[in-house]
C-alpha cells in the first residue's frame, strides 16, 4: 500500500505498477503511464531550472493538450501552485488571474499570448513558456520585460520508469502544501481564486473515485474546463486508479458522441447545458453501449433531462452530484436512490460531512431549510489574498471545536439554501444571494424552473427576481426552446404543479440563454440583461 501525499505521486505509482497502460489521450496523441510521467518529470525540471520552487504560482493558459496536463503535474513537481486558466478568457480576465495570483510564469501558445499580450503588461509576468515557439527564429513578440522561452517536447517514446533527475520518489512537502488556485466567477466582481491543498486534491480523487466505482478498466471524457474543479477532477481521479483519461476540446455537441465512440468510453461528467446539447445527439450505438455512467454536476438536472439521458443510455448509471469549489466535491446520489428520490442531491461523499445550519450555527430539523456547510479534509485553504472573504466563508462550526485542537477547524459555509429529510437526502433550494422575495414569500428559483422544464415546452430556463413596488420583487422567467414558445400556454401548464404567488408574471424567451467559461448557465449575465432591458421599459 503506498501512501499519496501529493497529485503528482499518483502518477509516479501508476508509471510503476501500469507503465504501458494508457494514461492520456488528445487528439491523435496517447501517452502510457510511464510516457506522461517522463513528461512530467521533464516539465518540473524544467521549471524547477527556470527557479520555481514551493509555493511559487505558474499559470497555465492552454486548451486541452498534453502540455496543459504535463505543466499543471510538473508544477507539483517542482513544489510550485499551478493555476489553470480557462481558456475561453479573454486578455482583461486573463490577466486579472495572472496578476491576482502572483505568477511568475506563464505557459501558453503563440496565438494565445497574441491576444492576450497587450493585457499583460503589468501583471509582474517574468517568463512566457509557448508551447510553440517556432525553432526557426520567427519572430514572437513578448510583454515589455517578459522572457519568451521554449516547451519543452510533451512526450518522450523513450521514456522510463525511473530515468532523469526527479524520479518517483522525489519528496514532497506536507500535504496540506498548496497545490492549486482555481478561479471562480461569484454574482459580482471579479473571480476569486481558490486555494486547494494536495490533501484536497487526493482526498477528494480518492473519494469520488470510490463512489463511482472507477478502476484501471475505466475511460474517462474530459470535456469540461481543467480551470474547473470537476474538470480537473476528470484527472485526478483518473490518475487515482490507473484508467484512460481522454481530452476533449468539442466544436459540435455530436463531437463528443464521435470521441465517445472512437475512445470506448465509460464515464462522463458534465453540467447541464451540456446534458442538454448531448441529450439532442444522434448517437452511435457503440458510443450508447460502452458508457457505465454519466454524472451530472454545476446545477440541478431537470426530471425531464434526467429521463431523456436515461432512454438514451439505458444501461448507464446516473450519479447526481453537488459541489462547490471551496469543497471541491461535497455530495452524491446514489444511483439506486434516483427512482426514489429524483429531486434529492445525495448525501454527503466519503470522506466529507454536509450539515444543515440555522445563521447561529445550531442545526436545522428534518425539512427545515437551513445553509449547507461542509466540514472535513476537503475543505480549502480559503482565498487567496482575500483574508476578509476567506474570513467570512470559512470558519468554524460551534460545538465542533475539540478542546485539543490548537487552532479550531473551519468548514465552508456555502451560501446555498437546502433541506434534509428524515433519512438525511439533502435537496436544493437555492443560493440565498439568488432567492426571491415575492408577495412576502420566499421563493427557490429552481423550483421555478423545474416548473417549466417540466411541461417540456422549453429546454432551458432562468427564473429571477427583479424589484416590483407592490410585490417586492416579480418573478422573470427567461427561456430558451427549440421551438417558439407560447407563454400563456406554458404558464398554465406551470400553474397545475406552483401555486399562484410562484408563476412568473413574466416570460422572456431567447434564441440562446448565455453560458459561463466553465459551461453553466450564466446567471449575472441574464439578471443584468433583463435588468437593462427593465430600466428602459417606460410605464404606461
Amino acid at each position: 500500500m503506498i501512501l499519496v501525499t501529493a497529485i503528482h505521486q499518483l502518477l509516479a505509482h501508476q508509471a510503476r505498477i501500469r507503465p504501458d497502460a494508457p494514461a492520456l489521450s488528445s487528439r491523435s496523441t496517447t501517452l502510457t503511464y510511464a510516457q506522461l510521467w517522463h513528461a512530467v518529470r521533464q516539465a518540473g525540471a524544467h521549471l524547477a531550472g527556470l527557479g520555481v520552487a514551493r509555493h511559487d504560482r505558474v499559470a497555465v493558459y492552454l486548451e486541452k493538450r498534453v502540455e496543459t496536463v504535463a505543466a499543471l503535474w510538473g508544477t507539483a513537481v517542482a513544489g510550485g501552485v499551478f493555476v489553470p486558466v480557462n481558456p475561453l478568457l479573454k486578455g482583461k480576465q486573463v490577466a486579472h488571474v495572472v496578476r491576482d495570483s502572483g505568477a511568475r510564469v506563464l505557459v501558453t501558445s503563440r496565438g494565445r499570448l497574441a491576444a492576450v499580450r497587450d493585457q499583460l503588461g503589468d501583471t509582474g509576468l517574468t517568463t512566457v513558456l509557448l508551447v510553440d515557439l517556432p525553432d526557426d527564429g520567427e519572430p514572437t513578440a513578448a510583454p515589455e520585460g517578459v522572457a519568451l522561452r521554449p516547451w519543452l517536447a510533451a512526450s518522450d517514446d523513450g521514456a522510463t520508469r525511473d530515468d532523469g533527475p526527479l524520479g518517483a520518489d522525489l519528496p514532497t512537502g506536507p500535504d496540506t502544501d498548496i497545490a492549486a488556485i482555481l478561479y471562480t466567477s461569484g454574482s459580482t466582481g471579479a473571480p476569486k481564486g481558490v486555494v486547494l491543498s494536495h490533501r484536497n486534491l487526493v482526498v477528494g480523487a480518492t473519494s469520488v473515485s470510490g463512489y463511482l466505482r472507477n478502476t484501471a478498466d475505466d475511460v474517462l471524457l474530459a470535456v469540461l474546463p481543467l480551470s474547473f474543479d470537476a474538470g480537473l477532477s476528470q484527472l485526478t481521479t483518473a490518475f487515482t486508479v490507473g484508467a484512460h483519461a481522454v481530452l476533449l476540446d468539442y466544436l459540435l455537441p455530436r463531437d463528443v458522441a464521435a470521441a465517445c465512440e472512437r475512445y470506448g468510453v465509460t464515464g462522463i461528467t458534465g453540467v447541464p447545458p451540456l446534458w442538454t446539447q448531448l441529450a439532442a445527439v444522434d448517437w452511435p450505438p457503440g458510443a450508447r453501449q460502452t458508457l457505465r455512467y454519466f454524472a451530472n454536476t454545476g446545477g440541478r438536472m431537470s426530471g425531464t433531462l434526467l429521463s431523456e439521458l436515461r432512454d438514451l443510455f439505458p444501461t448507464a448509471a446516473p450519479y447526481l452530484m453537488y459541489g462547490l469549489t471551496e469543497a471541491f466535491r461535497s455530495t452524491y446520489l446514489d444511483p439506486a436512490q434516483v427512482d426514489l428520490r429524483p429531486d434529492s442531491i445525495g448525501r454527503a461523499i466519503p470522506n466529507a460531512e454536509v450539515l444543515v445550519l440555522h445563521p447561529d450555527g445550531s442545526p436545522c430539523a428534518p425539512g427545515e431549510p437551513g445553509e449547507l456547510v461542509h466540514r472535513g479534509s476537503l475543505v480549502a485553504l480559503g482565498y487567496w489574498n482575500d483574508p476578509e472573504r476567506t474570513a467570512a466563508r470559512f470558519r468554524p462550526v460551534p460545538g465542533y471545536d475539540e478542546p485539543w485542537r490548537a487552532v479550531p477547524e473551519p468548514a465552508v459555509w456555502s451560501g446555498d439554501t437546502v433541506v434534509r429529510d428524515a433519512d438525511g437526502y439533502l435537496y436544493f433550494v437555492g443560493r440565498e444571494d439568488e432567492m426571491i422575495k415575492t408577495s412576502g414569500y420566499r421563493v427557490s428559483p429552481t423550483e421555478v424552473e423545474e416548473a417549466a422544464l417540466g411541461t417540456g415546452l422549453v429546454r432551458e430556463a432562468v427564473a429571477l427576481g427583479v424589484p416590483d413596488a407592490r410585490l417586492g420583487q416579480r418573478i422573470v422567467l427567461v427561456v430558451a426552446a427549440p421551438e417558439p414558445v407560447d407563454a400563456d400556454r406554458l404558464l398554465k401548464e406551470m400553474r397545475q404543479s406552483l401555486p399562484t404567488f410562484m408563476l412568473p408574471t413574466e416570460v422572456r424567451p431567447v434564441n440562446e440563454l448565455p453560458r459561463n467559461p466553465n459551461g453553466k448557465l450564466d446567471r449575472p449575465t441574464v439578471r443584468a440583461q433583463v435588468t437593462a432591458q427593465a430600466s428602459t421599459e417606460v410605464p404606461a
